[in-house]
């Protein structure tokens, strides 16, 4: 058995297991929550537990708009993770860390201090996911593009942040990263809004509208011809379907009312499309009646407003480039000569490229802004949460991994700063 640990620390979600395996051993909330009805703090997988219920939770979070901000609580989700999840003992083994890209030195040296003086790991190795996703493609394929010229554009759409950022010969060039500073939080928070705003107030509901999110928003192809079929009544409005809230006595976790109704919109892109409207007109009208022993919302426009925030940022107000452009302007930071590969090797990874018909959509937007004489194809990670994670897994199962890392002694020796600098070229 391995003795690294790879632990992709992400802000909505720490990914970790063993280097040299397939998958990880746990996928849990980076965040602590208490539920109004208990005085204790619920520490990441004790989230996920189906019977515990998070309605109203008051949640605490070490990462802020992508920084990490509160060491001390990291500090205790690490502890519960290598001790209770993991089941490992740090001085006798090596850790593979993923660190936000352009982290701030200070946040360097509390993450640095936290692994070699609480935990006393054996040895510390920091990478940024671009390089890790790059790694981890081009091995699956290793006769493709991305293998062949060891160059791509990896596009990252996190929690707190999207990246487009270029990666050449497994280090990511830092002057071809662009951000977005719009990720999965700021869509719930959105969603938020909305729902509060037209239904009923969610607004310290941060884990039930992240699953409405995840499991009922899309992103529109078309979104003039969506927003006109939104306003149609009954049956004709493709898009309307209810979400349940929690009760805390017959269910405690929220779910789609209707889970083929929700689907309903899949038929809009069909051939046949034509042919199902006038079947349904047809058709004797139902009357929906909402269960009045249920809480429960409708949604409509807002299932795929939410995700246009990620390519229309400015017609919210914000003061952004949507993802295509933040693409070409990563693209044309770089040589010339990389231009024609970088384009033909775009690779989606990250949980909000999740939504069904990103990769369509952002091939739509990015097509005009591209010249002509280039490609551009883009390509979705089998598994976009876990795609950092495997890269990770892959490179501490390299035989050159321990002679990469900085050791214990090193650290104690030259300090944190000097320690880094093997990290990034």
């Amino acid at each position: 058995m391995s003795n690294v640990v790879v632990v992709d620390n992400g802000a909505g979600l720490i990914k970790a297991g063993i280097g040299g395996e397939r998958d990880p051993t746990c996928v849990v909330p980076n965040c602590t929550a208490r539920p109004p009805s208990s005085k204790k703090w619920l520490l990441a997988d004790q989230l996920l537990s189906p019977t515990e219920d998070l309605t109203s939770a008051t949640l605490r979070r070490p990462f802020d708009r992508g920084h990490l901000i509160n060491p001390d609580l990291q500090s205790s989700l690490w502890a519960h993770l290598f001790t209770n999840l993991l089941k490992i003992h740090p001085p006798n083994t090596s850790l593979l860390l993923t660190e936000p890209l352009f982290t701030l030195p200070s946040i360097q040296r509390s993450v640095d201090e936290i692994i070699f003086e609480e935990f006393n790991f054996k040895a510390l190795f920091v990478a940024d996911s671009p390089s890790l996703v790059h790694l981890y493609e081009a091995s699956r394929r290793p006769y493709g593009l991305v293998a062949k010229t060891q160059c791509s554009l990896v596009v990252d759409c996190g929690f707190s942040f999207t990246h487009a950022a270029a990666v050449f010969q497994n280090f990511t060039l830092n002057y071809g990263v662009k951000r977005m500073d719009l990720g999965g939080k700021a869509l719930t928070n959105y969603l938020k809004e909305l729902v509060s705003y037209r239904s009923v107030n969610v607004m310290d509901e941060s884990f039930i509208m992240d699953d409405v999110k995840e499991k009922l928003c899309f992103v529109s192809l078309d979104v003039q011809r969506d927003l006109k079929i939104a306003t149609r009544p009954g049956r004709d409005n493709m898009f309307r379907c209810n979400y349940v809230l929690p009760d805390g006595i017959t269910h405690t976790k929220g779910f789609v009312k209707d889970p083929d109704e929700a689907n309903r919109y899949l038929a809009l892109d069909d051939p046949a499309e034509g042919k199902d409207e006038v079947e349904e007109q047809d058709a004797p009208r139902e009357r929906r009646n909402t269960d009045p022993t249920k809480t429960e919302f409708t949604l409509t426009n807002e299932r795929f407003l939410v995700p246009e925030m990620i390519f229309r940022p400015a017609d919210l107000g914000m003061n952004q480039a949507g993802l295509a452009e933040c693409i070409v302007r990563a693209v044309n930071s770089c040589h010339p000569h990389l231009h024609p590969v970088l384009y033909e090797s775009i690779i989606l990874t990250g949980g909000s490229t999740l939504f069904p018909r990103f990769a369509q959509r952002l091939e739509m937007e990015l097509r005009p802004l591209v010249p002509d004489e280039y490609q551009v194809k883009i390509t979705s990670q089998e598994d976009p949460i876990l795609g950092v994670w495997r890269g990770g897994s892959l490179l501490a199962s390299s035989p050159d991994f321990e002679a990469m890392c900085v050791t214990k002694a090193e650290y104690e020796e030259l300090g944190s700063a000097r320690c880094h600098r093997r990290f990034f070229h």
